[in-house]
């Protein structure tokens, strides 16, 4: 079976960034479509995992293979920003996840103790702001499984992601990160003989997952980015007097480009070199413990 463990839809809220932030929507794309196009694209098993919403379950709660998840957004004791990918939860869940993402270690013991799968993504991206040294020995010691494939991040934070995920014997899981309908689907999981969604997760919990697809570009992020920006102006037309800004987003896009690739240089050179800083080890190769986070 296949699934793209990582899609964002309408629910995600709005994006981040100062005065964007007040119209700009992280994705435009409705449940249902996600729900269609993943379908056409091969996916069998389908799942939402927007920015600590669950809000698209109302709309696919009756379809079929559909399962609910969302995307965290958890502080670290660092002080920096994480996203931990949650599969298969509930409503009751939900809840208890918003009041503990500002405190790691009531998150992580409450999803050991909820037997909940999860996952911390694009840990090699500027993504979500700077990244602490710290913050790679408690991926190292609490996470099972890490985003080794998403389909928005560059091919090296991918691959960092990947050896990290290999040296450390995590689970390695995938999604497409797609924010617009034209890249849902592009990277993704699965899982050989399952046969349902219970199998599948069993399957990626024991290790059998093979990850999909491709990694993402320039030209890929471009393309989602204008998409976006023409969804917000039909969406609010009066948004149309910003063109002139939209005109910069290639260049924008560049910039980011370089950012990304140095911070997954950096980054990939000083963990998968085997430290998380100077006189900093991070814990011996090991079978993770799915279920269980130590005090």
């Amino acid at each position: 079976m296949k699934c793209d463990l990582h899609v964002h839809s309408v629910h995600s809220g709005t994006i981040t960034l100062p005065v964007l932030k007040h119209f700009f929507l992280e994705s435009y794309s409705a449940p249902q479509e996600i729900y269609r196009t993943l379908r056409r694209r091969g996916m069998d098993l389908i799942t939402l995992t927007d920015h600590d919403s669950i809000g698209g379950a109302e709309e696919l709660r009756g379809f079929p293979n559909f399962f609910l998840s969302e995307e965290v957004t958890c502080r670290m004791p660092s002080g920096t920003e994480i996203h931990v990918g949650v599969y298969d939860l509930n409503e009751r869940q939900h809840v208890q996840l918003g009041r503990r993402r500002n405190d790691l270690a009531c998150l992580l013991a409450y999803l050991s103790e909820q037997r909940l799968f999860f996952t911390v993504n694009h840990i090699f991206s500027s993504l979500t702001g700077r990244r602490a040294a710290e913050d790679f020995v408690w991926f190292a010691g609490y996470f099972p499984a890490v985003e080794a494939l998403n389909g928005h991040m560059l091919p090296e934070a991918n691959r960092n992601a990947a050896e990290f995920a290999r040296r450390l014997e995590k689970i390695p899981a995938g999604g497409s990160d797609a924010h617009a309908l034209t890249s849902a689907g592009s990277a993704y999981t699965e899982v050989p003989g399952a046969r349902n969604k219970e199998e599948f997760l069993a399957g990626l919990r024991a290790g059998y997952g093979h990850l999909r697809g491709e990694s993402g570009g320039y030209w890929k992020l471009t393309r989602d980015i204008l998409i976006l920006c023409c969804e917000m102006m039909r969406k609010d037309r009066w948004t149309i007097l910003l063109a002139p800004i939209v005109s910069l987003v290639p260049a924008a896009v560049a910039i980011n480009h370089l950012i990304e690739a140095s911070f997954a240089r950096r980054w990939g050179a000083r963990v998968n070199a085997g430290t998380s800083g100077p006189g900093r080890a991070l814990p011996p190769r090991r079978k993770p413990e799915v279920w269980e986070v130590q005090p």
